[in-house]
């Protein structure tokens, strides 16, 4: 899983630590979709943005038998995923340029295409390349106008650290609406289905908030930043959270996380 700032400056690494500390939370998604995938036996099963292989273990679960291999451009993430799932071949690579060898049947994306800002177009290209058939299933967060993500670039925009942050294009782009994605894909496969989920994921407090970001889309924010400044932002961030999110009646904050869902047969 990386991000666009990662991909174009070298931000520094995604912590595979940060990003299983809600590993059941995180795990919801790509079993959610998983589940949708009319595969039977598949001969290669390719996890692209594997991350520290919560979703990889649960495609080789599900196919046992065929040839599970996972792609990341972190090498924090790949080096977590090896020693989870050992008798699977992880590799380190781009999605803005990688394509799948011939025989791949199903590619899956758990949270990672939006990242990329020409994702529609590479979602059509890796289409494309499955053999009549073959399976393109994805997820990405669909968040971008929720308050936590929205507070990141107004938080982002207004401090000494706003220089820093606006150099890194930190912020990630929203996704397509589904029409959007449905006219795109649609010419290319013999079935497309596009579907939301709202989850509402229970948070300990307005700090778990702030942690659940640390391991995705705050990152690139505070990476930009060091020291005292980093500190700096999270606390202000940490403060917007606590004005815009309610705590319950028992003390935990409900952070509710729209996310896209493309299963494309082609």
């Amino acid at each position: 899983m990386a991000d666009k700032a990662a991909y174009r400056q070298g931000a520094e690494d995604w912590s595979a630590r940060q990003y299983l500390k809600f590993e059941d939370e995180r795990t919801r998604p790509p079993r959610d979709l998983l589940a949708q995938v009319p595969l039977a036996n598949p001969r290669r099963v390719v996890d692209l943005g594997c991350g520290p292989g919560n979703s990889t273990e649960l495609l080789l679960a599900r196919f046992p038998a065929a040839e599970v291999i996972g792609l990341d451009s972190s090498p924090d993430m790949l080096r977590q995923a090896r020693a989870r799932v050992p008798n699977c071949k992880f590799v380190e690579g781009d999605l803005a340029t990688w394509m799948p060898e011939p025989g791949t049947d199903l590619l899956f994306g758990n949270a990672v295409f939006q990242w990329l800002p020409d994702h529609p177009q590479v979602l059509a290209r890796l289409l494309t390349a499955l053999p009549e058939g073959g399976v393109l299933a994805v997820q990405m967060p669909d968040n971008t106008r929720e308050p936590a993500l929205q507070l990141m670039e107004q938080v982002g925009a207004n401090g000494p650290w706003a220089e820093a942050i606006a150099k890194s294009d930190a912020a990630r782009n929203d996704l397509l609406p589904p029409e959007g994605f449905y006219d795109l894909l649609r010419p290319l496969c013999s079935h497309l289905d596009i579907w939301h989920t709202h989850y509402n994921h229970i948070m300990p407090n307005h700090a778990g908030v702030v942690e659940w970001f640390k391991g995705s889309s705050l990152r690139p924010f505070y990476a930009a930043l060091e020291g005292a400044m980093r500190e700096q932002f999270l606390a202000a961030y940490t403060d917007a959270i606590a004005r815009a999110y309610m705590v319950r009646h028992d003390g935990k904050v409900i952070l509710k996380f729209p996310r896209l869902f493309i299963l494309a047969v082609r």
